[in-house]
Parts: structure tokens; sequence; C-alpha cells
């Protein structure tokens, strides 16, 4: 855990909300995991890009959910390992892993900055993926347990909401942006009500969620201070919800506005699309 024992009571929140969600994004049309045992690909295709060929690769997802993704990148024909602080996530992933036939998979229960203690090796490729970063109140503490499970000639890579685009106001309709929230690592966290999840489904009973954002400069800092090498930090004018009012599907595609509409993308209006980035991409490799 951080060194910090104030956010105990904010890990509990959150913990409580994720174990909770689980059941209702397994069964949310945002998810469509019947799609998904089709053979639906659930991963961005920048993603799939920016990391490349894993086949016959070792890879960690960090924060994995209930291990769509994780299971995804191992339909790839890589060898994946997922970590999750919600032990009803890794029950649900190991089930997923059961029910698309892909035995060789492991879904592991730790809070992120214990995960050295739950899992002893390293991998090819180190990843996380959109929406974890915001859970975590100490990014350095992060880097150094992620940049920990990157084998020599290995890399992490991260594609997550940009940090700029977290302290706008998401309810403001139109520019000027306003700023809302800290765009850097604070003490406290940003404090929130909410009984739905970012999917379709039933409303929540642990309705409490607690987030930090973190400077893109504090996170790329914390990675080059453990050791890693910036390959790449890309940022995007596109995202796959639509994160402020004023956002439009991109090229005219149909999008229904929730987290996980991955065929279809949001942007900005055209006078508005140089104004702000919506996400960022990066890789930072260990040297052999």
């Amino acid at each position: 855990m951080p060194a910090n024992p104030d956010h105990q009571p904010y890990f509990d929140a959150n913990l409580a909300r994720w174990d909770e969600s689980v059941a209702i994004h397994a069964a949310s049309q945002g998810y469509d995991l019947a799609g998904y045992l089709k053979g639906e690909k659930t991963l961005y295709a920048v993603e799939m890009d920016e990391v490349g060929d894993v086949a016959g690769k070792t890879l960690l997802h960090l924060q994995c959910h209930f291990g769509m993704d994780t299971l995804n990148w191992a339909r790839l024909g890589a060898t994946v390992t997922g970590i999750d602080f919600s032990p009803e996530a890794v029950a649900r992933a190991r089930q997923l892993a059961a029910e698309i036939g892909i035995g060789d998979a492991r879904f592991l229960q730790s809070n992120i900055y214990d995960a050295h203690d739950a899992l002893h090796e390293q991998f090819d490729v180190v990843y996380t993926g959109i929406g974890a970063l915001n859970w975590l109140p100490d990014i350095r503490g992060w880097a150094r347990v992620a940049a920990g499970f990157v084998k020599p000639g290995g890399f992490l890579y991260l594609y997550e909401g940009h940090p700029m685009l977290w302290s706008l106001d998401e309810d403001a309709a139109s520019p000027p942006f306003q700023l809302r929230y800290p765009y850097f690592e604070t003490q406290h966290p940003n404090e929130w009500d909410w009984d739905q999840t970012y999917t379709d489904g039933p409303k929540l009973k642990n309705t409490r969620g607690y987030e930090w954002n973190h400077g893109l400069g504090e996170i790329v800092t914390a990675l080059i201070d453990q050791g890693l090498r910036l390959e790449f930090l890309h940022e995007h004018r596109s995202m796959a919800w639509q994160g402020l009012p004023s956002m439009e599907p991109v090229d005219g595609d149909v999008a229904d506005g929730t987290h996980h509409q991955r065929r279809v993308g949001w942007q900005l209006p055209a006078g508005q699309r140089d104004m702000v980035p919506l996400m960022y991409s990066l890789k930072a490799s260990r040297p052999s």
C-alpha cells in the first residue's frame, strides 16, 4: 500500500464500487461480452499498432478489471497475466478465460502498490489501459512497481486519458474550456458521488469515488527515474467516449457515448481540435 495511511478509506470506497461494477459491466451492452465471446476485439487500433506483434511474448496487464483486454492480448499470441485489486474482477476474469479456452492466462488479486508481493517475475510487455492511473494517489510509487516488472529488453506501454482533459469541467458546453480539477498530483483526491458506472446498467449502491490526476511530466519523469528509456510520447485528438459536451463522432460514425464504444471515436469540433489533447500514449523500454 502507499505509505500514507490516510489513503486507505479512499481505496476501500473505490474497491467497493469496483467490486459492485463487475457484474454490471459483464452484463452491459457497452462491454458487449456476447460479441467478445464470438471473437470481437476490445483493444483500440492505436494500442495494437503501437505495441506491435505480441506473439510469443509475456505480457502483464496492470489494473486489468475482469480481463477482456488482457485476454485480447492472449488472442493475439501473448502469454498473459492480469492484476487487479478487485476480487470480484479477478474471479470473473478467470471465468472468462475458461469460457474462451485460454488456459494459461493468470489473474491475481492485489493492490497495485503491493503487486511485487503477489508476483515475482518480469515481462516482455507491461501494459496499462484507459482509466487506470486516475485511481492511484502516488504516481512515483506506481512507476516503481510498473517499471520493476519490465525485463531487460522489454517495455511498458500506456494508453490513457490526458491529464489536461481530466482537469477540465466536463459540463462546460463550449470553449473557452474551463479548468475545474487539479492538473498535478495532489494529496487529496477529487471526490464524487455518482450512482452509475460509465456504461449502461442498473444503479450502484456504492456511489462514492475518489480519483487523482497526474501531470504528464510527473508520469514521464517517474518512469525515467526508474531506469526506463522513453521511446515515444504521443498526444491524440480523438478518444473513445464523449468526454466533453461539444464532442462529435469521428467521421460521422454513430456512437452512443459509452466508454467502451471502441469501433467509433469522438473528437472536438473542427475549430477546437487543436486546443486540447484528449488522450496520450507512451512507450518506455528497459535497455538490454
